[in-house]
C-alpha cells in the first residue's frame, strides 16, 4: 500500500465546500485512504498577491451560481446567500489543524461547512465554532484553548509552508505520490490516480 491520498485543504474557501462533503464517500468507494491537512490558502494568496475574488463581483457571482449547480448535482444541501467573506480564517483552521493532530479533522470539517453553507452561521465564529467541535466529540473550551495558544499558530504556519513548499497555491488540493490536483472538480482525478498508485498501476 502507497502512502494515503492528502487532502489539503482551508477552511474559508467557498469551492472546498464540495470537496469536504463528497471526500469521505468517493475515497471510501475507491479503497483509497486520506489525510487531511489543514493549512492557510489566504496567507499563500496573500503572499501571491493573488485574492480570488476580491473586488470582482461578476466573478463571485458566477462562483456562487456555479457552487448552487454543483450541490444540486451532487445532492448536497445549501442555502444562498452564503456569509462571505468570513472574519475568522485564522481561528477555523488553527482548529482544524489540532483536529487533525487528534484525529477529529473530518467531522469537525464537515460540521463546520454543513453550518457555514446551510444554517449560515460563518466558520470559525460562534456559534458554528463550538458546535461543531462540539459535533466532533470533543470540548469546545479544551478545545479552543489550545487553538489560541502559540503552539497552534505555529502549527498551522508550519502547515501552510508545508504546502507552499510543494507547490500548492490554492484550496482544494489533493496530492497522491507527488501529483497535484488542485480544485474541487480534480477529486476523482485525484482519487483515481491513488488508486491506481494503490494497484501498482501509476499513471
Amino acid at each position: 500500500m502507497t502512502a494515503p491520498i492528502d487532502f489539503w485543504f482551508s477552511i474559508g474557501s467557498p469551492y472546498t465546500f464540495l470537496a469536504v462533503m463528497r471526500l469521505a464517500e468517493v475515497a471510501e468507494r475507491a479503497g483509497v485512504e486520506v489525510r487531511w491537512r489543514p493549512f492557510d490558502a489566504h496567507a499563500i494568496q496573500l503572499d501571491a498577491h493573488d485574492a480570488p475574488f476580491a473586488d470582482k463581483p461578476l466573478k463571485a457571482a458566477y462562483m456562487w451560481r456555479d457552487i448552487e449547480r454543483r450541490a444540486a448535482r451532487f445532492g448536497l444541501p445549501l442555502r444562498l446567500p452564503i456569509p462571505y467573506p468570513l472574519p475568522e480564517l485564522e481561528q477555523a483552521n488553527r482548529v482544524a489543524v489540532l483536529a487533525a493532530e487528534e484525529g477529529w479533522c473530518p467531522a469537525y470539517a464537515i460540521a463546520t461547512y454543513r453550518r457555514w453553507f446551510v444554517e449560515r452561521d460563518p466558520a470559525g465564529s460562534e456559534p458554528n465554532l463550538s458546535a461543531s467541535i462540539r459535533e466532533a466529540g470533543q470540548d469546545p473550551a479544551r478545545v479552543l484553548k489550545q487553538a489560541g495558544s502559540a503552539a497552534a499558530a505555529d502549527a498551522l504556519g508550519a502547515a501552510t509552508r508545508e504546502a507552499k513548499e510543494i507547490g500548492i497555491f490554492g484550496s482544494p488540493s489533493f496530492v497522491s505520490d507527488g501529483e497535484l490536483f488542485w480544485g474541487h472538480d480534480r477529486l476523482e482525478d485525484a482519487v483515481e490516480w491513488q488508486h491506481n498508485l494503490d494497484l501498482g498501476n501509476p499513471g
